[in-house]
């Protein structure tokens, strides 16, 4: 019954919030209806484990009942936020953290946390401090972290090097002259789902931190006069135009989307080389790629550094983890139903096994031996250590903002990566929503 639901809610994904609550045949979030209610990602592998841990809940709590729903990456994002602003949020509200949360707490419409967790310390305890900072806004905690630490990663494929006789990349000057090789050989440098826009960040966020270091963002988020024209991020993103210029991601890469995984598989199926994107990749390759990633065929590596950069190159970006947020307007009796679910739900055995399995790091402490004896050890070993190494672990830049900034970000992102605006142009349009 609980899949048959989902499979109907995420064919109602792309529909308007109420039709897609009218869809799933409940009665909504909010207040009304018994139980709490829970929207989060579609998407294997990861959509299973979620639904696993609710069915779990579900099954051991048979009077505190969650009715979850699913929707896309990029739909949820929408979806979500309008729904907060109608005031009909689903009870367990599954986010980022970071500027998106902020503007939840200021707002009034997530649950303030902190003495909860001062008074169940066991849970907080067992997961990696680190975890905590996105769900933090001044100084108090609205969001319990959840699910796994994400990197970015840069990924590559062997028998495509070996094919082209190459090797990969430790530095962006490296990474430039292989640009001409792979093409030369009629293979894609790097696979990108651009439509979807936040793929195309993720490399200004690593070039910001290589060329400047981690002050350069700070700066932004702080709110500094006119921080996007730091010559720094100046020329992080002149660099990334070049690389455009240059040829450097696949044909068309502005109308592929990373909701349908035509990114991932242009990378396992040799039709491109390289590819950035979340530790979340692994999973979906090892999922989708047959052979590719158990015959060896997947290369992984942190991004290099830049030339005369300031950057240290343990730094890394991504999401230190996922967040649950209880919406304030929740009844007094799913907002308990959420916390029991925080308590004996989130993060038990069976759901820690199964992010394993999937090739993701867990933010729960003490799993290294279960790291250690899964079938993606060394895959799983890179990533924390990447994660538990780095000096700076910057959050996602269109998370770390406010939604209204994130969306000029993404936009503006969009333009640059399409070369319709300029480095100057773009920074002016950032510093407009961002400078105080």
């Amino acid at each position: 019954m609980a899949l048959s639901r989902r499979t109907l809610i995420g064919l109602a994904a792309g529909l308007p919030v109420s039709a897609a609550l009218a869809a799933c045949g409940s009665s909504g979030p909010g207040k009304s209806g018994g139980g709490a209610t829970y929207w989060y990602l579609n998407g294997q592998p990861q959509e299973s484990v979620r639904a696993g841990a609710v069915d779990a809940f579900n099954q051991a709590h048979p009077k505190e009942q969650i009715k979850d729903t699913t929707f896309q990456n990029d739909a949820y994002k929408t979806k979500i936020k309008t729904a907060i602003g109608a005031g009909q949020a689903p009870t367990i509200i599954w986010g980022w953290g970071g500027g998106t949360l902020r503007t939840y707490v200021e707002a009034g419409q997530v649950e303030d946390l902190t003495s909860w967790f001062d008074e169940h310390s066991e849970v907080k305890k067992r997961l990696f401090p680190s975890s905590f900072g996105a769900a933090t806004v001044d100084g108090k905690i609205y969001a319990m972290p959840c699910e796994t630490v994400q990197p970015i990663i840069l990924y590559y494929n062997k028998k495509v090097f070996e094919q082209v006789g190459v090797k990969p990349p430790k530095s962006w000057d490296d990474i430039m002259a292989l640009v001409p090789r792979f093409n030369a050989k009629g293979i894609a440098p790097f696979s990108l789902g651009g439509q979807s826009r936040w793929t195309n960040m993720m490399w200004l966020e690593f070039l910001f931190d290589r060329i400047g270091g981690p002050e350069v963002f700070q700066a932004i988020i702080e709110g500094e006069k006119n921080a996007w024209s730091n010559p720094d991020a100046i020329t992080a993103l002149a660099k990334v135009q070049e690389l455009v210029k240059a040829d450097g991601f696949v044909k068309g890469f502005s109308s592929i989307t990373a909701d349908s995984n035509a990114d991932q598989a242009l990378l396992y199926t040799g039709r491109a080389a390289m590819m950035l994107h979340g530790a979340w990749s692994y999973g979906i390759q090892q999922a989708d790629g047959g052979d590719f990633v158990p015959g060896g065929g997947l290369g992984y590596m942190t991004f290099p550094p830049v030339e005369g950069g300031k950057g240290d190159p343990s730094d890394t970006v991504g999401n230190p983890a996922q967040y649950l947020s209880i919406s304030s307007k929740a009844s007094a009796e799913q907002k308990k139903i959420a916390k029991d679910y925080f308590t004996t739900g989130v993060l038990q055995d069976a759901e820690v096994k199964k992010w394993i399995d999937n090739g993701s790091v867990p933010i729960r402490l003490g799993t290294e031996k279960l790291l250690a004896a899964s079938k993606s050890a060394d895959f799983l070993q890179f990533t924390y250590d990447i994660a538990s190494k780095a000096r700076v672990f910057g959050q996602s830049w269109d998370q770390a903002l406010s939604p209204t900034a994130a969306e000029t970000l993404l936009d503006n992102i969009a333009k640059l990566f399409q070369l319709s605006i300029s480095p100057q142009q773009f920074a002016r349009n950032l510093n407009a929503v961002t400078g105080k």
